[in-house]
């Protein structure tokens, strides 16, 4: 049967999806081919391979293109790419860029190949393997990000379905919602065989400092770091988790006159162990760690509960930490059988921890640079769009992020009347909700224009109120633009190496190629270094610091600089990548506007130069991803031996106002030093030596006279 790779069970799945695609069953397809349905349940089982002939017999019965397609799909020998599975809604392009990796691979092997020539078949293997693992993967994640409290949570329950009705008759979220400062952790949602909770805890290291934050708070109460700024070490969600682990949540009773009085056992404890340390270890203890390790939890048919039902209570008992056999979570993957369906494809939802401040988290960067994830920025009605997206922003724009450019839509979410109270630019008023979305629309993509955004896809929806297939339409279609956006480069890549193959001895063409590539070499004698580093590699770091609340510098100093709200390394490897675009991205587009000037004059060169020009934009790219893991290893070792620089920056908490300032000072004199001045100019050196490899690379594949 077939191509022996594919194994009898995915074969039997791909003709049950078959049949199931024209609506017949089992027994009616069993009976056309004079099968017993036994029979035919094994083989779609994987439980009984079927021989060629049978299968021709079963798929003449289906009687579908897909099912005529599928004896073509396993005589497919496939020595290059891997095999996409049997249901890969593009196998037809895949196959294409197998058979053209095979042939410019077969054309790379003939001895009398010039060099720039094979160079130049080696980097478009390179391009088409890498678009085809990208088109391969049909694995899809969409991320939630935006501030506390503007209903990120309630809106993906709303997409997904995963709502109850309470006993008041109202519709509530399986995932817990309020007013802010609700979720304690990112909540991944996924599909899988059943409904269930798993847990990944944070390690005994990470849970010990914010006990300790959390002593400090009891201790101190809320300490004034900065003039008018009053903060708190711990946020509320955390805070409230650990109480409620320790058996510290505050209580409230009426007192004799019948007045409320509210008491706090933790203040009580703190009364009984005044010191830091000494306080930290009793709530620890009373937290009883050793006993919560349990991992997850699945709904049984024993359960009172509906499945929805249990997952909403579970959620909630480990969200607020009430649950007795679950620690502290750093990450919440909650299991149900079905989620949103898109196409082929296997979609997740991640919903973030609310962004409390315009910082540049670590965990939202990295979802906003991965290529399979759509990045749905989500902001309030009236400040769309919000300050901490357009930081995030501005900082991809910073550092060249693509993926901003086809992963990234815009969820503004209203409440009820907010559309309404919406004013022209002569102050008269809306008629409609729809006109109120259209003139913010219109506001929103004003307020986009300096990041290159203006057109970015935006939805407008109000969760109370709207029907939820609008928000779904608009999610399916943001998968689906990442998804085509891949076919599309693929499919570009594969036309032009078409066109590289059909026209490689035709010496007219060669002559304008090496023409072509004269105006090539030049532009390289004359961009041979980056332009001089502007600025430090630290400068993205003091700026976050800058902005960040005193609490949230003082918990990261306290944790050597690695913080989940705020970290060092990460900042670092930002900062390098900034330098990096700020020498680069002025010859990057030059290079670019040249391959586009001559093409448009040398029409023999066009498939060249766009090769030229796709393969400098990925080499940039690799660039700057290295920069950026240089960047993050570059101070890493000098850190964390740099025991007197941490307790000189933690001495200054507690101190009055100014702590910000003067922990930027105290950073800023560290970097600054010579030793560190050295390992920056290392940086400037790395840059300068990838910038010749890629240009090395670009040279190589332009034929010279």
């Amino acid at each position: 049967m077939g191509n022996e790779d594919v194994g009898d069970a995915e074969v039997g799945h791909r003709l049950a999806q078959l049949r199931e695609q024209v609506g017949l069953k089992q027994a009616d397809l069993a009976r056309k081919v004079t099968w017993s349905q036994a029979v035919l349940s094994r083989v779609e089982a994987g439980d009984r391979t079927v021989s060629d002939d049978e299968l021709k017999m079963l798929l003449a019965a289906i009687g579908t293109d897909d099912a005529a397609e599928l004896s073509a799909i396993l005589a497919r020998n496939w020595r290059h790419l891997p095999r996409p599975p049997l249901d890969h809604p593009d196998q037809q392009l895949l196959w294409r860029a197998e058979e053209m990796v095979a042939g410019l691979v077969t054309a790379g092997s003939e001895a009398d190949t010039h060099p720039a020539f094979r160079a130049r078949l080696e980097e478009y293997v390179k391009d088409v393997e890498r678009l085809a693992q990208l088109l391969l993967r049909r694995e899809h994640q969409i991320a939630f990000i935006g501030s506390i409290g503007i209903g990120k949570s309630t809106a993906i329950c709303r997409s997904t379905g995963l709502e109850v009705t309470n006993a008041q008759g109202r519709t509530v979220s399986v995932l817990e919602t309020g007013a802010g400062g609700i979720t304690l952790c990112e909540v991944r949602l996924s599909r899988g065989p059943g409904y269930g909770i798993k847990v990944e805890p944070r390690s005994l290291d990470e849970i010990r400092s914010d006990v300790d934050d959390f002593a400090d708070q009891i201790l101190q109460g809320r300490v004034p770091v900065e003039e008018d700024d009053f903060t708190v070490a711990v946020p509320r969600e955390l805070e409230r988790a650990i109480r409620n682990m320790a058996g510290l949540t505050q209580k409230r009773s009426k007192g004799p006159d019948g007045k409320w009085v509210r008491t706090d056992p933790a203040k009580e404890l703190a009364a009984e162990f005044p010191d830091r340390r000494d306080l930290a270890v009793e709530v620890l203890a009373r937290m009883a760690l050793h006993r919560r390790d349990r991992r997850d939890a699945w709904h049984t048919a024993a359960a009172s509960a509906t499945p929805l039902e249990w997952l909403r209570q579970t959620f909630e008992a480990i969200n607020n930490g009430r649950h007795p056999e679950f620690s502290l979570p750093s990450r919440i993957d909650i299991v149900v059988p079905a989620l949103i369906d898109i196409d082929d494809l296997d979609v997740g939802f991640i919903d973030t921890r609310g962004i409390d401040q315009p910082l540049a988290r670590a965990d939202l960067e990295t979802l906003l640079e991965d290529p399979h994830t759509v990045s749905i920025l989500c902001s309030g009605f009236n400040d769309a769009p919000s300050q901490s997206v357009q930081h995030l922003l501005r900082r991809a724009r910073d550092i060249n992020n693509p993926q901003v450019d086809t992963n990234a839509g815009l969820l503004v979410l209203a409440r009820p009347d907010e559309a309404m109270a919406v004013k022209d630019e002569t102050g008269a008023g809306v008629s409609t909700s729809e006109e109120g979305y259209e003139l913010k629309g219109e506001q929103v993509g004003t307020a986009l224009l300096p990041y290159r955004l203006g057109d970015i896809p935006t939805l407008f929806f109000n969760s109370r109120e709207d029907d939820a297939e609008l928000l779904r339409d608009f999610l399916r279609d943001q998968v689906r633009r990442t998804r085509a956006e891949f076919r599309y480069q693929l499919d570009e890549v594969l036309v032009r190496t078409r066109s590289l193959l059909d026209n490689a001895a035709r010496e007219q063409v060669r002559a304008v190629q090496r023409e072509a590539g004269k105006h090539m070499a030049s532009w390289m004698k004359l961009h041979p270094s980056p332009k001089p580093l502007r600025g430090h590699i630290h400068d993205a770091l003091l700026d976050e610091l800058s902005r960040a609340h005193s609490s949230t510098v003082n918990a990261t100093i306290r944790r050597n600089g690695e913080w989940r709200s705020l970290s060092y390394s990460h900042q670092l490897g930002h900062g390098a990548r900034r330098l990096a675009v700020l020498a680069l991205q002025d010859s990057v587009t030059e290079f670019a506007g040249l391959c586009d000037t001559l093409s448009g004059s040398m029409p023999e060169a066009r498939e060249l130069l766009f090769q030229a020009h796709r393969l400098m934009a990925s080499a940039y790219e690799d660039l700057l991803r290295k920069m950026q893991l240089n960047g993050l290893g570059l101070y890493r070792d000098q850190l964390r031996i740099a025991a007197q620089f941490w307790i000189d920056n933690a001495n200054e908490w507690g101190r009055g106002s100014g702590y910000v300032n003067r922990v930027l000072r105290r950073n800023r004199t560290w970097f600054e030093e010579a030793s560190r001045q050295e390992l920056e100019q290392q940086l400037g050196a790395f840059l300068d030596r990838e910038w010749r490899v890629l240009l090395e690379r670009v040279e190589a594949i332009f034929e010279q006279s």
